[in-house]
């Protein structure tokens, strides 16, 4: 996998290799420093203990010029400097020289340490060098010195810190590199498996790894989505069938009619002819208007919402749409809802035209508010208006009352295209319904179907 210029393994060693160099860099450079204060006072306290040695033969007398060296292993800069300032004692290597410092230690204390460059030492080098007080006939001072350490104390530490630096840097990078390879195995047999995925094989998945980490979160919510994509896809193939087998049955019939009519025009009324394709076109100008307002639906296109009320939709309703049978209409005046009114009224349109198309003689039709239960379905926080479609017909067995909520479908031969029906108007119906934040079901009943829409109330 590739992020830019850089793989996402590239990257992340790089990172990590950056990231550890820093930390090494920052201890090492701590670490140094931490030694170097360690054996400033270590090399203090000996640069000391050699001056308190001289001080020593100054007490008892027993000053001697040069003075001798401690051990012959270790050799420090001394010099012995009298009341009035001058070097009465040296070690070898400062015979003849002025004093190496000018500074004493302040009472009450008899030992000051500083650093001291140039000098009566070699040009550009610095020197720790301990001043001690001595009373011997006045004030005596003992001068001891020690070259001062770098930074890096030792060569072979520095050296020792930088290459661990470097090689643990590279070997964390490394480590850094491969974890990140492993890592990404299963997400690279993910994205090689949906490379492979088509619409012709939507069945196949990407595979879910063992350890239950993000990346088996991701290929379980790929999967998922596949399968989302999968039952979309089948939708739209089976309505595609479904809209082309509507359609050809009314084309197929203004077929027919417009040939037998080219054969014999002698023998076909123009009016004759109308009458028999006008059937036809209405049941293709019905479909296509359905179609239009389902593909609408499904784009969710906004449409203009304002205080509805249903009873005064409803009897509108019922007035303009021609009733081949009885209806009884039970309504409470004064429900409202917030929704676009001609949607809404479309909604009761359907439910009223299924209702008498497959009602005996009476249809009826219901209206009241409930109150909502917001802990059972927070939808209907303010109450509910419920509207009720009962028709006295041979109603709808359970196992099927989701059935007829989908697209082009037809229960049965009572149910047929010889009914008017398309099998459209109660899915447009629902997913009115539910762009309303409501519902439509099919409830139990004594006799015929019961259609309920429940619709939250306008306050």
């Amino acid at each position: 996998m590739r992020l830019g210029n850089y793989s996402i393994r590239g990257r992340v060693a790089l990172f990590t290799g950056a990231a550890v160099g820093a930390l090494c860099v920052v201890f090492s450079t701590v670490l140094l420093f931490a030694i170097n204060r360690m054996a400033t006072q270590n090399l203090t306290k000996e640069v000391t203990a050699v001056g308190e040695l001289a001080a020593y033969y100054v007490d008892r007398g027993e000053i001697v010029n040069p003075l001798p060296p401690i051990s012959q292993d270790l050799i420090r800069p001394v010099q012995v400097v009298d009341p009035r300032g001058q070097v009465v004692a040296a070690t070898k290597d400062l015979q003849h020289q002025p004093v190496m410092a000018h500074f004493s230690p302040k009472g009450p204390q008899r030992v000051a340490s500083a650093v001291v460059c140039d000098s009566v030492f070699a040009a550009g080098r610095c020197h720790i060098v301990v001043a001690q007080h001595v009373y011997r006939n006045g004030d005596w001072t003992i001068y001891s010195a020690a070259p001062a350490l770098p930074f890096y104390v030792y060569p072979s530490v520095a050296a020792l810190l930088i290459g661990g630096a470097v090689i643990f840097t590279i070997a964390v990078a490394y480590g850094s590199r491969h974890t990140v390879t492993s890592s990404l195995r299963p997400v690279n047999a993910i994205r090689a498996q949906l490379d492979h995925i088509r619409s012709s094989n939507l069945g196949r998945r990407v595979p879910v790894p063992a350890a239950q980490d993000e990346i088996y979160l991701l290929a379980q919510s790929v999967n998922q989505t596949l399968d989302r994509l999968e039952d979309v896809l089948e939708q739209q193939r089976r309505f595609c069938s479904d809209a082309s087998h509507e359609l050809r049955s009314p084309i197929t019939a203004i077929r027919a009619q417009m040939e037998d009519a080219l054969l014999a025009p002698e023998d076909i009324e123009l009016a004759g002819l109308c009458n028999a394709v006008l059937p036809s076109v209405e049941r293709l100008q019905s479909i296509a208007s359905n179609l239009l307002t389902l593909t609408r639906l499904d784009a969710g296109l906004p449409c203009e919402r304002r205080a509805v009320d249903l009873a005064e939709l409803i009897a509108k309703e019922l007035k303009n749409h021609r009733m081949s049978r009885k209806v009884v209409q039970r309504l409470t005046p004064g429900v409202t809802v917030m929704g676009d009114q001609s949607r809404l009224g479309e909604l009761i349109g359907n439910l009223v035209q299924n209702a008498q198309r497959y009602a005996s003689s009476t249809v009826t039709v219901t209206l009241w508010c409930g109150d909502g239960d917001p802990a059972a379905d927070p939808r209907f926080p303010g109450g509910v208006a419920e509207l009720e479609v009962l028709d006295d017909g041979a109603g709808i067995a359970a196992d099927q009352r989701e059935t007829v909520f989908r697209r082009f479908t037809r229960l049965d031969t009572a149910r047929s295209r010889d009914a008017g029906g398309v099998g459209l108007g109660l899915p447009i119906a629902r997913q009115i319904a539910e762009s309303h934040g409501g519902t439509l079901t099919i409830q139990d009943s004594d006799r015929g179907a019961r259609f309920v829409v429940r619709l939250p109330l306008f306050s």
